[in-house]
């Protein structure tokens, strides 16, 4: 579970150091009222909504090593040390490192483009790596589908290809609120699939 690869361990060590600055690293702003409500460098790293005064493009990219909490960032690096090593063996560093860009990245923006079409104006700043790792989990489905894995919680064996429709309603029905990007999760599943099955009509 933990026999980490060199770029799995360097991505979770960049995650967990961004964590950290978020923490101690205060970014003062006055060209945005939003930044009011995401203080520090995490206002700046998070994907705000399209036509925010706060966003940026640079944001696709860098709200995926960003985080909102320490369970948030826990549960993040616990789903990329248990599944991301065998794509990583799998693929080789550098196609899984285009692969965990891309999802990440495009989670991001079908989400930011979803909402600004549907909510214009709603919504705040989203952050974290769920994206690139709902990318990671919809490929070890598509990989390894008869592969069996023991759960956590409850601690029972569940095929690949059935673990990231459970871990999807597991976090849909866990937290209703609107606190968690559903969407974004969906978006990284989604543009994994695509991205899979692109790759297997190239060879």
């Amino acid at each position: 579970m933990f026999n980490l690869t060199p770029l799995v361990r360097n991505l979770i060590i960049i995650n967990v150091v961004v964590f950290l600055l978020q923490n101690i690293m205060p970014i003062g702003s006055t060209r945005c009222i939003e930044f009011q409500y995401s203080p520090g460098l995490s206002g700046f790293i998070s994907l705000w909504p399209i036509g925010s005064c706060a966003f940026a493009p640079y944001q696709f990219f860098t709200y995926m090593f960003a985080h909102g909490g320490f369970s948030h960032i826990f549960f993040n690096m616990l789903a990329m040390a248990s599944f991301a090593p065998i794509l990583e063996h799998y693929w080789g560093d550098k196609k899984f490192l285009t692969f965990y860009i891309i999802t990440g990245m495009g989670a991001g923006i079908l989400y930011a483009v979803v909402n600004y079409f549907l909510f214009p104006g709603s919504g705040g700043s989203m952050l974290g790596a769920s994206g690139a790792i709902y990318g990671i989990l919809m490929a070890f489905g598509m990989l390894f589908p008869n592969m069996e894995i023991m759960l956590l919680f409850p601690p029972i064996p569940i095929k690949a290809k059935y673990m990231v429709f459970l871990m999807g309603a597991l976090t849909y029905f866990m937290d209703r609120s609107g606190s968690v990007a559903h969407l974004a999760h969906f978006g990284g599943a989604f543009v994994a699939f695509l991205l899979i099955s692109y790759w297997r009509t190239q060879r």
